[in-house]
């Protein structure tokens, strides 16, 4: 018997050392990348664009955090991505919650049929060319609202708020309300968005890690430069450096400009290391408040009527 409560334990230890391999192993595969984003935004230039970087940074600098300093461009892409963030996530909410109540009701007359209007509109679109000429009709090309107001509403995750509430809230509570005088606003105002706060945060963190990484609408909509995402910037700064590179190697320049030019290429390189890490900041500022909530707010909502 005591042979066997040994083996047991035996079993048990192994296994334990082997889940704890395997998850120490997952948690460096995940953590790995942003990790080696920051010590590549503080290596030298030239030794992250010939890889030379792999678990220490390697000749440590500040040159492409003063390079981002020294480039207004950059900062204005950040304050435009700031601000379409913000402003998008809330017109976002502002039409998901309202419409997932309205369809959580039961009663509402024609409530399937205005859930497959919805739907619909998941697998079939207008396409680029229509969509592109209407919001050129209505003047939002070349207008900053089209990063706010473009997609105002994802059906998925109306979906899940419409579920959550379904779900979630008991209906004697909207009864109680109901005989207390309340009207349909006053319910949602007072009963339902109190007890919606985990959906309601679950929708801002989705909404907002979109608008942040929103990337094909501004590169379709817009072209002036004072409007451009972060994205664009930089996707403008690295065609640039390269564009003047290829060009410094076609032609019979001098050998010192043609590695300046080089230099200059490298150096956008631990620029876009640095760039990465100080946008990912707010999103990793952000989730670990509405992290309580996030958990919550997943399972309910996913679980069907």
């Amino acid at each position: 018997m005591q042979k066997d409560k040994l083996n047991k334990r035996k079993k048990v230890s192994v296994f334990d050392i082997t889940n704890i391999f395997l998850l120490l192993v997952l948690t460096f595969i995940f953590t790995y990348p942003i990790y080696y984003t920051v010590i590549a935004s503080f290596s030298d230039y030239q030794a992250v664009a010939t890889g030379k970087v792999g678990l220490l940074p390697v000749g440590f600098q500040l040159t492409a955090y003063k390079a981002i300093l020294e480039n207004t461009s950059i900062w204005a892409g950040y304050r435009n991505t700031i601000l379409y963030t913000v402003g998008g996530t809330f017109f976002n909410i502002l039409l998901t919650i309202p419409s997932a109540y309205v369809l959580s009701k039961k009663q509402l007359l024609g409530r399937k049929v205005v859930t497959w209007f919805f739907l619909i509109t998941m697998y079939f679109s207008g396409g680029m060319v229509p969509t592109y000429l209407l919001y050129k009709n209505i003047g939002l090309v070349n207008n900053p609202l089209i990063m706010v107001v473009a997609g105002g509403l994802s059906v998925y995750n109306l979906i899940v708020s419409r579920t959550y509430f379904a779900n979630s809230i008991p209906e004697s509570l909207y009864e109680a309300g109901e005989i207390d005088g309340g009207s349909e606003i006053t319910l949602f105002v007072r009963i339902a968005m109190p007890l919606a706060k985990p959906i309601v945060a679950v929708m801002t963190l989705y909404y907002a890690v979109g608008h942040w990484n929103s990337y094909f609408t501004a590169l379709l909509y817009l072209t002036q430069k004072a409007f451009q995402p972060l994205a664009l910037v930089l996707r403008r700064i690295l065609i640039m450096n390269e564009a003047a590179l290829d060009s410094a190697l076609s032609s019979d320049l001098d050998p010192a400009l043609i590695a300046n030019a080089a230099a200059r290429s490298n150096l956008v390189v631990t620029m876009k290391y640095g760039l990465v890490l100080i946008a990912s900041l707010p999103m990793l500022i952000l989730y670990p408040f509405i992290q309580r909530y996030f958990v919550k707010g997943v399972m309910i909502g996913s679980v069907k009527e």
